[in-house]
């Protein structure tokens, strides 16, 4: 005794099953519009414009900290710890140094003295790529595209230095954040 057959669909059939499952054709992929954008933003920044991104993503947070005596030392530790000290941007109007740290620092950072790291949902102004002087923010180090500032050794660094001043309450009161 034999059950019900069941036709096994033809080849023809799995086809547009699939092609029905794909979804429109000119729908593009959620995560392309950020990748578009981040596209779009670092060539503005090559091309020698100013250009204010957005941190976490899958770009960079940044660690924000003094841009003095100490914090100039802590580049030269964080030169030797690294080989070269990752991007740091300075913003001698504001006295602040800006660290571009690994995307996600921020929500591992844990409450430094000394710094105060911010992801998303803030943003950055990224100086032109030629601008490594003053008027206005400015490359301290350069942005190098193989390497950010690593939060370990930049956190053991500035609690070693302790750059002053600190941004805590300048940040709170700006950004309305708790530091």
């Amino acid at each position: 005794m034999t059950g019900p057959t069941t036709a096994l669909p033809t080849s023809h059939d799995m086809i547009k099953r699939f092609v029905e499952l794909a979804g429109p054709a000119r729908t593009p992929a959620a995560d392309m519009a950020d990748l578009a954008d981040m596209i779009r933003t670092l060539m503005a920044v090559q091309a020698g414009r100013d250009t204010r991104v957005r941190l976490g993503g899958h770009l960079f947070d940044v660690v924000i900290t003094g841009s003095g005596v100490q914090a100039r030392c802590a580049v030269a530790l964080m030169d030797e710890i690294q080989g070269g000290c990752g991007p740091v941007i300075e913003d001698p109007e504001g006295g602040w140094f800006y660290w571009l740290v690994p995307p996600g620092s921020a929500a591992r950072w844990t409450s430094h003295p000394h710094a105060v790291c911010l992801g998303a949902p803030h943003t950055i102004t990224l100086p032109s790529l030629n601008r490594t002087v003053p008027p206005g923010p400015y490359w301290f180090r350069p942005s190098a595209s193989d390497r950010l500032v690593p939060t370990g050794p930049l956190r053991e660094t500035l609690a070693q230095i302790r750059p002053e001043p600190t941004p805590h309450a300048a940040l709170a009161a700006r950004l309305g954040v708790d530091t």
